[in-house]
């Protein structure tokens, strides 16, 4: 069948009062006008998220006081009423339970990154989402970027030639100090290894950094070396990580990843260099990348350019000089994923040239995890990344 002409609908579990990413995520949403927000359980305490559902304006009767309270009811409703998606965006220990629910229920699951707690829990939410036949999208947003992607392109196209060195940073200053300790809500969960699982720092950013590295040259990792480090005293996880990697093909690699780098503030930048070229890529200067040559000046490319390949310049929101950055790079991930959710409902095939990241990047990112964590307690010796 074929789906009329509305708006998606979804809910949202967590993301109400005081939290971060449940507002970016529905900024990103309402960016192109394609869903609207019909319901939630925004806080594991009822009241907290009965108050951030009235926030929201939405109707008492569809704010829950838990999300399997709300997994229960909205799966009762007609098809004409029904939620087309949920979007996951608690801390880390709260992502597979939801997930693996809505699934069963029957609905397309958008998740924050990482997938989940750990690499059980990933493997195990990757069969479930097979067996249920719905869309699982993961928001790993910086791919998204206009010039990320065309970064990607010119790997693909051979510009570069072949690729023999990736560095990928990713510097934070914001927890130099113990700010878990006071009120930081923010803070206080990714610094507990109850919630944000078995890392800090590389959980939170460095698997945005191996998203990034993997996502622009298509090479997996197959071996690695870390340094993990906890600066801050009484901290019980990571707060800065040093990786070297070895990639398929031969190419070498390093990875950084830091929250105590002091004066830093969103530093996410990436250099890939190959026989012929290479280029440079910063998160917080998104609209230019730099194309270097061994016998040239180098090239800036602008976001909004003709050169721009296909699968870049579709993404461009906005003319040349109108600058697009995160809110933008998250709104051109739920572009496609509206896309894919859309032939999912009508029963259609997915379109062929989707763009978003899937469970199967969340299984990687999970399997970094656990093997940077491996090797840092093995005293920094190399250990294979597994397939998976």
């Amino acid at each position: 069948m074929s789906l009329p002409q509305r708006k998606l609908r979804y809910g949202m579990i967590g993301g109400g009062r005081g939290a971060f990413i449940g507002a970016v995520h529905r900024i990103a949403i309402q960016m192109d006008g394609q869903a609207e927000l019909v319901a939630g359980a925004f806080s594991s305490d009822a009241g907290r998220s009965k108050a951030s559902g009235a926030d929201l304006f939405l109707h008492p009767s569809r704010v829950y006081g838990s999300y399997a309270e709300m997994a229960e009811l909205e799966s009762r409703r007609p098809l004409a009423d029904r939620l087309d998606f949920v979007v996951i965006v608690t801390p880390n220990h709260q992502h597979f339970p939801p997930a693996k629910l809505f699934l069963e229920k029957g609905f397309n699951v958008v998740c924050d990154k990482p997938v989940t707690f750990d690499l059980k829990e990933a493997k195990a939410l990757q069969k479930i989402v097979a067996k249920s036949g719905k869309i699982f999208a993961l928001t790993h947003n910086y791919t998204g970027n206009v010039m990320v992607k065309q970064a990607r392109e010119l790997v693909r196209t051979g510009k570069l030639g072949k690729i023999r060195k990736v560095v990928v940073e990713y510097p934070q200053g914001w927890l130099a100090t113990a700010i878990e300790k006071t009120d930081q809500k923010q803070a206080a969960w990714r610094t507990d290894p109850k919630r944000s699982g078995a890392a800090g720092c590389i959980g939170d950013i460095g698997t945005h950094a191996e998203n990034l590295a993997r996502y622009i040259t298509g090479l997996s990792i197959t071996e690695l070396c870390a340094d993990l480090t906890a600066f801050v005293p009484g901290r019980q996880l990571d707060d800065d990580g040093n990786i070297l990697l070895r990639f398929e093909g031969g190419a070498k690699g390093v990875l950084h990843a830091s929250q105590i780098s002091v004066g830093e503030e969103n530093n996410l930048n990436i250099r890939v260099y190959g026989e012929k070229a290479g280029l440079e890529w910063k998160q917080e200067h998104p609209n230019q990348l730099v194309v270097k040559y061994p016998d040239k000046p180098a090239e800036v490319w602008g976001r909004g350019q003709g050169y721009l390949a296909p699968a870049a310049a579709r993404f461009t929101r906005t003319p040349p000089g109108h600058p697009e950055g995160y809110l933008e790079a998250f709104g051109n991930i739920y572009a496609d994923i509206f896309r894919a959710i859309r032939a999912q409902v009508s029963g259609k095939k997915l379109p062929k040239d989707l763009d978003y990241p899937t469970i199967a990047d969340g299984v990687e990112g999970m399997a970094f995890i656990e093997t940077v964590v491996k090797s840092a307690k093995s005293g920094a010796k190399w250990v294979k990344f597994p397939k998976v």
